[in-house]
């Protein structure tokens, strides 16, 4: 029987013939040809294996998944049911795409059509039922049963995930079912979006079936969605109802404004959420109020609007938020209002950057909502307001946000990849900066998408044709308002061009001018001091009175004309930068500008002609007798400085009263507007951002102090002692120069002393970065002892400490109300935590509880080992002695046998004794413990009355003889030490637990009981007893050995004991107590462990709000932007060994104690033991543990959780994840502590979660509604799509955790008329069923990812973020539960308190977790941690300028969403993006504090590379911050003070580091001009002028930085706060021996290149560092890609300085003084030519050394082109190098070869010295060194063109060629040597002159290379650029490959780079080996 299947058209024959069996054709008819056996042959063949239903073409995946998911679900149980879902998917697909046009269609449609005919037969005949209808009943109703029950309250973890697999599979069928027995249209099916129950819910299921969930019954979320659902008094509402369409109020916006559905529901239970938990806050938890009080709502609502109220009064308009004054229908408004702004911004896509725009949006649709729910009229149509775009499907994202969002995609095009420069296109804050002019309403609504804001291109030739002002219909166009119509001043008729509105208040210009232009207060008084000071040194002044002097203080007066001239520099500079924004520029705006230079240049005018008519012309007026200034005088000049500073007066005085200024700045009343115009900006942020009295009182400060410091220092040792030589050298005459002078006129010898104070003044405008951080060092030191930090640093520390964290920690962690004392802490110097109840108890089970939970989590994660876990837990049962104190073990080690060891040799009475031990009070708990530990057990154990009456009497007579204090004298304590002995026996055999020992549980209770009578006792009374108790039962034979003996019908001892955890675990406490030795002093052992533990217990005594119940904390979200790094290792990533290891190999060297705990805690710890007797056992159990947990593959049960072990210590998602989800697990056990009766908390969280099903639900509920974890995966559905094994791995994540979300786009296809179309949409997706479902999917108006990566990604997920708080976490970040119980602290400093703001962004600390190993990974893990420590605790607190800078910081959710998001995305400006949410919190008047008793984990890089690519994009970004609109605003906003703190924290840092430099630069140029030219030699012999000191001095402040001690200073102040000043220095002194001063002056070389580099030329960009764990040789090659043009290039130039410096100065300076003054040169010099090579492991390898020869040769030879990588190829790399320059503007190329032809310097001073001159000054000298330059060009160029010539067919002319040649040149030299004087010197000279030359040609000839490209000319420049490549190479590695033949410098290399690690006994070596130590 043969035949096809074929789709025709649809049928569905369900009904049939009793007696026939009627088949689901669906809806195709099927017409069977599959041949098949018997129905026992195919029983017996069928083996069901699934469909792939992940891997689906793009444009059927969501209408067909859920159908083959629930296919695989269930094919072995039901198979037919498995085909029939089968057969609907692909009928959907079919009628979805019937042609096949999508991508990977035709092939799907293919395999499931075959996998259908495959399975037709098979399943037909597997069938339990006659037909496929009731056979899908069957199954449906089947799952439908299991389902009824009262949804999931009262199940188990299991049956809960049996419940929603279920409930999945039942919706499923239920749609299948459906389509059968109703004959649903296919192209229906096709269309339509899912007919079954929506269950897929994030938070809340708020569909009807899962109102008996736990979360659905919280009151709090009764209240907000009773609230929600109100629709009464909605105008039409009985309408919708009847269409089942509105059901709440987000429905009915949805209906009228047209919003997407899923975004509808996504913004429903955001709202429902926030209203909840603003709800339970304001009412009393006691009473049970369902309705929604109006104080959560008011409160929403101003947080919500704050900013639109703000805009709204900013541009002078009325807000539409308007409400009625009936209060319940008010309360239904805000509602709406709330509503309604949600869900513009959940639909808004990259409009969310654009808060001013959403603003806008919201202005409009806000008044239709009123005008609708008013029945207003529309004053021209008299019809009824009604929305402008209506309610259809997607109106909103189709009519509002895409044409605003093609504007932002279009001009993001324009800036090519963001390599264009910033003028020409238009940026997001360009485009939100319109909305911010009242001409944003000139766009209407609808709005006008003719207007200019929609045009990008700016158009060339003038168009004249009518345009319509609006593509809607006339009926919409006549809805908007009155007023608008009369703004917009259009009519349809009017003829109107379209023109590019160009950039909006500021233009992003590329220039150091931005600098001047941005801080130009800063720059003015640091310009006018300097030239104060120059001035009081020229008049020798020593005192400050002497400034008084008329005669010096008009002098001093003179420096306000160098004010006016700054003035009016500044004033052509802002006309300059703002001209190409003048098309969006106001009229008062351009008409200030204008009048602003007018002023300066008239001040400018004014102020020179005063001061010259005036000068030295005085009014004099005396004074009273005795007052001390006698009498004093003024001239016209200082009245006209007088009037100048009037404005700087009112500023002054403004500055010190901060409210009034604040409130001018923000009022909107018109004479404050007024007068505010001439100083403000105008523009809608950086208004208001004064700080209060006390903070302006604290960093002003600071910075008089450090001003101080710097200009006493500035004035004393670097000014005034140059003053003098100064004099002298301007005395002198110098007319004989040593070469040919160009200006031999110029008198004063000018050039000397410009070569002489250029480095004072650049030093000058440098050095307060210097004294900045000396002054952040103090301050930070001084605020962190303040606030206790570090004041547990050490295990001993800890112990002495830790009787008082039960205390502390009942003060910080729990809430008030669930704890005893409830009294606040006041005051900042109490000893707060210093007291212990009374009675020495712990005051708190809770306490113990939460010790026990952070040690258990210490072990799960392998920190510590099984052994460290009993020492390290708090016994928690009720049952047992509950009056003693019960600390760890770890506390009591060797407390009990030093107490024994006391008393054994104690001479003295017994209260001394008492009083010894008590003294100790953990010795004293031990011994007290120990004793009624042992009394309990044998309590338990003896059970015959004999023997009970026996140690009865034995304990009483002890109790006894301690109340008599005659303990001493009735017993002998010397026996004491053998009694132990036995007891520790007994407790061995009692652990053991096994029966056949009780015969010897026997004996050792006979052998202490024999001690202790015979020996201890001296009071024979209990022989006595024994011996008259055995009189009265009757037995006088053999009573000693029947004692504790048992009998057949008598058993003396319960032995074993009964099974009882908390026994046991006493009995194992009471061994430790009697076994533990001074070893347990060091547990925990693992150093990590140790330092959690510390700052934790730190933390509990610092400053720190109280903790909130958890149903009263604030909720939060988390969010983690994910790339393409690592999720886990793979299994290949593994065990791979391709670099020389591989990554578990590694692991298990740098982590071996964490190793062998892994071992332990899988039970494979005898597989690490290895025998050193037997050889060959030894191999066996090698490669047995290679087999199962070593290099090599383990086995399948133990593959993953060796992956998981080895993910979770590199810097991996996994690893993050992880520590995220702590906040959850937080939560619940801070919950149950929370809301458990003490008997509970007692008994255990595990035991009680367990036990009580209910009680878990609703911790699972509150931590839900409290805390969500997002996840934007950018690239998910990519990598799912094509496979990727890194979807897997986060699928695996989803499962592993099933509260974690993963957000990211789907790009999509489409079929529209018959062609694909991408769209594009933000999904939400979690775990379910084994795979990810999609919980929502918003539409999105096209890609997203328009700007920078990072801030696109995270701004697509923020929308299905939730809570009040969010915290931004990167993928290398790490968290602990012990920091995780701290959140709800942190986020209660969001409550504003003690008169303060409430913070917008609270900052966190890091701890670098990646600094354990390498010298690298130290230096970085201090630089890192003493910035994101000490650093940002100034930036916070008193300088009040801390910013965001990609740390864990916890932003204020509300106020962010509502100001433009959680970073900035423009491209390239916006390259750092972080810092940039500091930037627009702080201009919108946000708070940002710094808070350190809570850290999250980070890594950073550890390899020299990955370090200087991150160096690197730091500084681009930092030149971006330079030139960016928020950087100019801060500071020309801030006050003058604030603006200091500003500067020197951002950008300042990175231009005091160029400036240092340049300096050396500078100062060696001008010693180059000094010694060639001849004047240093005549100036020191004629005039004796030597040492100047200044210059000294101030070289010797460059070396700070120069020798990294800038960065060490605040480094050294940390880590003597946190672990011992001693310790810091010691630290430091060896960070010195490991060469830090190398890497940090290496580092000052990657910083200044790059910022300097960008701001002249752009080029800025992401640079991934691809943080690894391993690190590897790194070759040669790699190195001089990376760092030839940043390091090599300015070494080589600067030791070129040095050395003819030193070549021309020897005759007449002595060497010590260039030795003094040139050390820190060299040594920079020296660093940045091979400090890659110091720092690269194994670069002292004679192999590596040969095998990175040849790779060099091979990368130089090797062609480039197109297609080939510059790691390929010399050509393409050096193309590559000078990508910057092809985007670079004319002025940027003009500075390029200005500053190429310093090079010609070399040649032109050095040419008069060469002998063959014979001291001719003649410029004919100069002419013809050219000429020789031109011969050896030429010379080149003949051996190049013979090579191509003749090296192919006449290699042996072209060898001829070549020796001809050398010997014409050899020929030429001799000649001159003979007849000119030509000595071997002159040849030495000659290349030091000619080398630099020759590049100065080829860094000219790259600047002009558009001009020559095309030219011969620029063939040659490339071959001489290769030719100085290859040398400069061969010159770097041949000092290496000479030292490689010294076995010491490996050693030694390898011992500096890996010094942590051997000082932590760790095995680089191997590692290091690599593959050789393996084998």
């Amino acid at each position: 029987m043969s035949s096809e299947i074929v789709v025709a058209d649809p049928g569905y024959d369900y009904e049939g013939d009793p007696g026939t069996v009627t088949e689901y054709t669906a809806p195709t008819t099927v017409t069977r040809s599959i041949t098949v056996g018997s129905e026992h042959d195919i029983d017996h063949q069928y083996v069901p294996e699934p469909f792939e239903s992940e891997r689906l073409p793009p444009t059927l995946e969501s209408g067909i998944q859920r159908f083959l998911r629930v296919a695989n679900l269930i094919e072995r149980e039901e198979p037919r049911i498995a085909y029939l879902c089968r057969f609907h998917a692909f009928t959907i697909a079919h009628y979805t795409d019937r042609n096949s046009s999508g991508r990977r269609v035709r092939q799907f449609k293919t395999s499931l059509l075959q996998r259908l005919e495959q399975d037709e037969r098979i399943t037909h005949m597997k069938r339990k039922e006659k037909t496929d209808i009731r056979e899908l009943k069957r199954v449906y109703h089947a799952y439908k049963d299991l389902i009824k029950p009262g949804g999931v309250l009262d199940l188990e973890i299991s049956d809960k995930e049996r419940w929603i697999h279920a409930r999945y599979i039942a919706s499923v069928l239920f749609e299948v079912l459906e389509a059968v027995t109703n004959a649903v249209d296919p192209q229906a099916l096709a269309g339509r979006e899912s007919i079954h129950t929506n269950f897929e819910y994030n938070i809340l299921p708020l569909d009807n079936g899962s109102i008996q969930q736990t979360i659905m019954q919280l009151p709090e979320i009764v209240a907000a969605i009773a609230a929600i659902r109100n629709i009464r008094g909605l105008p039409s509402v009985q309408d919708f109802q009847k269409q089942g369409r509105v059901r709440d109020l987000l429905d009915f916006l949805q209906y009228w404004f047209g919003f997407q559905e899923d975004n509808v529901a996504n913004q429903r239970e955001h709202l429902i959420l926030l209203l909840a938990n603003k709800h339970i806050r304001q009412t009393n938890l006691k009473t049970s109020n369902s309705k929604l009080v109006d104080g959560a709502v008011d409160e929403l609502m101003a947080k919500f609007f704050k900013n639109y109220i703000n805009w709204c009064k900013f541009l002078g308009r009325e807000s539409n938020i308007k409400l009625p004054l009936v209060k319940q229908e008010a309360h239904q408004y805000k509602l709406l209002y709330i509503g309604l702004y949600v869900l513009i911004w959940g639909e808004a896509a990259n409009l969310r950057f654009m808060p001013e725009c959403l603003c806008y949006i919201f202005h409009h649709m806000a008044y239709e909502l009123h005008g609708m729910l008013s029945g207003d009229l529309n004053l021209t149509t008299w019809e009824k307001v009604m929305p402008a775009y209506g309610g259809q499907p997607e109106s909103f994202l189709n009519n509002v946000v895409t044409p605003i969002y093609r504007v932002i995609s279009e001009e993001a095009k324009r800036s090519k990849n963001g390599t264009a420069d910033h003028s020409t296109w238009r940026n997001y804050d360009d485009l939100n900066e319109y909305f911010w002019s009242p001409d944003c309403f000139q766009i209407g609504w609808p709005m006008r998408l003719d207007h200019n804001f929609f045009c990008v291109q700016p158009s060339n030739k003038p168009k004249a044709k009518k345009t319509p002002v609006s593509h809607n219909t006339v009926e919409e166009r006549m809805n908007r308002e009155v007023n608008e119509d009369e703004e917009l001043g259009v009519t349809m008729e009017e003829v109107q061009e379209k023109k590019w509105l160009g950039k909006t208040n500021f233009v992003e210009i590329r220039s150091f001018w931005q600098i001047f232009r941005s801080f130009d207060r800063m720059w003015s008084f640091f310009i006018l001091s300097l030239q104060a000071m120059i001035i009081m040194a020229y008049h020798d002044v020593a005192s400050p009175l002497q400034m008084f002097d008329t005669v010096i203080f008009e002098d001093i007066l003179s420096i306000f004309i160098t004010s006016a001239i700054l003035n009016l520099i500044q004033a052509i500079l802002d006309i300059t930068c703002t001209w190409k924004a003048r098309g969006t520029m106001g009229f008062s705006q351009k008409r200030k500008h204008v009048m602003k230079m007018a002023v300066a240049l008239i001040w400018t005018l004014i102020l020179p002609l005063c001061y010259a008519k005036s000068r030295r012309k005085y009014t004099c007026y005396s004074t009273q007798y005795g007052s001390w200034l006698g009498e004093w005088c003024f001239s016209s000049y200082m009245v006209a400085v007088a009037i100048y500073l009037t404005t700087n007066a009112v500023d002054m005085v403004l500055f010190f009263v901060p409210a009034v200024s604040k409130y001018i700045e923000v009022s909107n009343y018109r004479i404050w507007t007024v007068l505010r115009w001439w100083t403000q900006p105008g523009i809608y942020v950086g208004r208001g951002m004064q700080e209060s009295q006390v903070s302006v009182v604290k960093y002003t400060i600071f910075w008089i102090l450090v001003l101080l410091s710097k200009f006493l220092f500035s004035y004393f040792f670097e000014i005034r002692p140059l003053m003098a030589p100064t004099k002298q050298i301007m005395k002198i005459g110098v007319k004989n120069y040593e070469w040919h002078e160009l200006f031999p006129k110029v008198k004063s010898n000018a050039g000397a002393i410009v070569a002489v104070w250029a480095p004072i003044i650049v030093v000058y405008f440098m050095d307060t970065q210097i004294w900045y951080s000396v002054f952040c060092t103090i301050f930070g030191g001084v605020y962190g002892i303040l606030h206790h930090l570090g004041e547990i640093r050490t295990l001993g520390m800890l112990r002495s400490r830790f009787h008082s964290l039960p205390h502390a920690f009942n003060v910080c962690l729990i809430p008030p109300s669930s704890r005893n004392d409830q009294k606040k802490r006041i005051g900042f110097f109490q000893k707060r935590f210093q007291r212990v109840l009374k009675n020495g108890k712990i005051d708190d089970s809770r306490f113990a509880l939460l010790w026990n939970q952070i040690v258990s989590h210490f072990r799960s994660e392998d920190l510590i080992s099984n052994r460290e876990l009993d020492l390290m837990r708090i016994p928690m049962s009720a049952e047992i002695f509950s009056g003693i104190v019960r600390w760890p073990v770890f506390l009591l080690a060797y407390k009990f046998s030093t107490a024994l060891s006391i008393a054994k040799d104690f001479k003295g009475k017994d209260g001394a004794l008492f009083q010894k031990i008590k003294k100790d009070k953990y010795m004293y708990s031990a011994v007290t413990e120990c004793y009624e530990s042992l009394k309990y057990i044998l309590q338990i154990l003896v059970v015959g009355n004999l023997e009970k009456r026996i140690i009865s009497a034995i304990v009483n007579a002890i109790e006894e003889s301690i109340g008599r204090s005659s303990l001493l004298q009735d017993f002998k304590m010397k026996e004491l030490p053998t009694v132990l002995t036995k007891c520790i026996e007994l407790a061995e055999l009692l652990i053991e637990g096994n029966e056949s020992h009780h015969d010897k549980v026997v004996k050792a209770l006979q052998d202490i009981f024999e001690l202790v009578t015979n020996d201890v006792i001296n009071d024979s009374r209990i022989l006595d007893f024994l011996y008259s108790s055995q009189k009265i039962e009757g037995d006088f034979n053999d009573i000693a050995p029947q004692l504790f003996a048992s009998f057949a019908d008598k058993k003396s001892i319960h032995f074993p004991l009964p099974d009882s955890n908390p026994l046991d675990e006493q009995i194992k406490r009471f061994h430790l107590l009697l076994t533990i030795k001074d070893t347990a002093m060091d547990i925990p052992s693992n150093l990590e462990a140790r330092r959690r533990i510390s700052f934790f217990a730190t933390s509990l005594f610092m400053d720190m709000p109280s903790a909130p119940k958890v149903r009263n904390m604030l909720s939060f979200s988390v969010i983690t932007p994910h790339y393409m790094e690592d999720i886990n290792f793979s299994k290949k990533e593994l065990y791979s060994s391709k670099q020389g290891v591989s990554i578990i190999f590694y692991m298990k060297k740098i982590f071996p104690d964490e190793w062998k705990n892994f071992l332990e805690r899988m039970g494979c710890e005898e597989l690490d033991v290895e025998s050193k007797d037997d050889e060959s056992k030894e191999e066996l159990r090698e490669e047995e543990s290679k087999e199962q947990l070593g290099e090599e593959e383990p086995k399948e049960e133990l593959r993953e959780e060796v992956r998981n072990w080895a993910s979770f210590r590199g810097q991996t998602l996994s690893r993050t994840v992880r520590g995220m989800m702590y906040y959850r697990e937080a939560l619940k056990l801070q919950a149950f502590i929370d809301m458990a009766p003490e008997e509970d908390i007692l008994d255990g969280y595990d035991t009680a979660g367990k036990g009580n099903p209910t009680f878990s639900a609703q911790l699972d509920a509150l931590a839900d509604m409290k805390f969500t974890y997002v996840i934007s995966c950018q690239s998910f559905g990519s990598q799912k799509a094509s496979g990727d094994p890194h979807a897997d791995d986060i699928i695996d994540l989803m499962k592993k955790y099933p509260s974690l979300r993963v957000a990211y786009v789907e790009e999509k296809e489409e079929i529209v008329s018959g062609k694909p179309r991408k769209v594009y949409s933000s999904l939400l997706v979690k775990a379910a069923n084994g795979y990810e479902q999609v919980i929502y999917r918003i539409k999105l108006p096209g890609p997203p990812d328009i700007g920078e990566g990072k801030p696109e990604n995270q701004n697509h997920a923020i929308i299905f973020t939730r809570g009040e708080a969010l915290q931004a976490i990167d993928m290398n970040q790490d968290n602990y539960l012990e920091e995780a119980l701290k959140f709800r602290n942190i986020l209660q400093e969001f409550h504003p308190h003690q008169g303060r703001r409430p913070p917008t962004i609270l900052g966190l600390r890091e701890h670098i977790f990646t600094g354990s190993v390498s010298s690298l990974a130290w230096f970085m893990s201090y630089q890192e941690t003493s910035f994101v420590t000490i650093g940002q605790r100034i930036l916070a607190s008193p300088l009040r300028v801390r910013f965001h800078y990609g740390h864990p910081d916890v932003f204020d959710r509300i106020f962010h969403i509502t100001r433009g998001g959680i970073s900035k995305a423009s491209k390239t400006i916006n390259l750092s993006e972080d810092v940039f949410a500091g930037f627009n919190s702080t201009l919108r008047r946000g708070c940002i504090t710094y808070h350190e008793y809570m850290q999250v984990g980070k890594g950073r890089d550890v390899g020299l590379n990955q370090i200087s690519k991150f160096e690197a994009k730091v500084a681009n970004g930092n030149s971006e911050q330079t030139i960016s609109r928020d950087v100019h605003r801060l500071g020309r906003q801030f006050d003058f003070f604030r603006m200091l703190s500003c500067y020197f924290t951002t950008v300042g840092f990175y231009f005091s580091s160029l400036i240092s430099v340049i300096g050396i630069y500078v100062f060696l140029y001008g010693q180059l001009y000094l010694v060639l030219s001849g004047l240093e030699k005549a100036l020191l012999i004629e005039a004796k002028v030597r040492n100047i000191q200044s210059l000294n001095t101030a070289l010797a402040s460059q070396s700070f930085i120069q020798l990294g001690l800038l960065t060490g200073l605040p480094m050294v102040m940390e880590i003597g706060l946190e672990k011992g000043f001693l310790t810091a220095i010691k630290d430091f002194i060896l960070m010195q021996l490991q060469l830090a001063s190398v890497f940090f002056t290496f580092s000052l070389g990657t910083k200044t290149h790059y910022y300097g580099r960008t701001i002249l030329h752009g080029g800025a960009k992401y640079r991934p560092t691809g943080r690894k764990v391993v690190v590897f040789h790194t070759s040669f090659t790699e190195n001089y890609r990376l760092y030839s043009r940043s390091h090599f290039v300015k070494g080589f130039e600067i030791l070129l300085l040095l050395i003819v410096y030193d070549l021309f100065r020897r005759s007449y300076e002595s060497s010590m003084a260039y030795v003094l003054i040139t050390y820190s040169i060299w040594f920079m010099s020296i660093t940045w030519l091979f400090a890659p090579f110091l720092f690269n492991p194994s670069g002292f390898s004679w192999d590596k050394i040969v095998d990175d020869w040849k790779d060099w040769n091979k990368w130089i030879r090797q062609q480039g082109g197109i297609g080939v990588q510059q790691d390929k190829s010399w050509q393409s790399w050096w193309d590559d190098e000078q990508s910057h320059l092809r985007r670079s503007g004319l002025g940027s190329r003009l500075i390029e070869i200005l500053l190429s032809f310093r090079f010609f310097i070399y040649q032109y001073g050095l040419v008069y010295h060469l002998d063959i001159s014979q001291q001719s000054k003649n410029f004919l000298v100069y002419v013809l060194s050219w000429v020789v330059i031109l011969a050896v060009f030429l010379l080149f160029k003949a051996v190049n063109l013979g090579r191509q010539l003749f090296s192919a067919d006449h290699h042996l002319w072209f060898r001829l060629f070549k020796a001809f040649l050398f010997l014409g040149v050899l020929s030429i030299i001799f000649t001159l040597s003979n007849i000119c004087d030509l000595s071997l010197m002159d040849l030495i000279v000659c290349c030091l002159a000619f080398f630099p030359t020759g590049w100065g040609l080829i860094l000219i000839a790259q600047a002009v290379r558009p001009k020559i490209e095309n030219t011969v000319l620029w063939y040659f420049i490339r071959v001489l650029a290769k030719a100085f490549d290859y040398g400069m190479g061969v010159v770097l590695l041949a000092p290496i490959a000479i030292l490689a033949w010294l076995p010491i410098i490996s050693a030694f290399q390898t011992r500096f780079l890996f010094n942590e690690a051997y000082r932590r006994h760790l095995q680089i070596k191997p590692i290091l080996a690599g593959k050789k130590k393996q084998k």
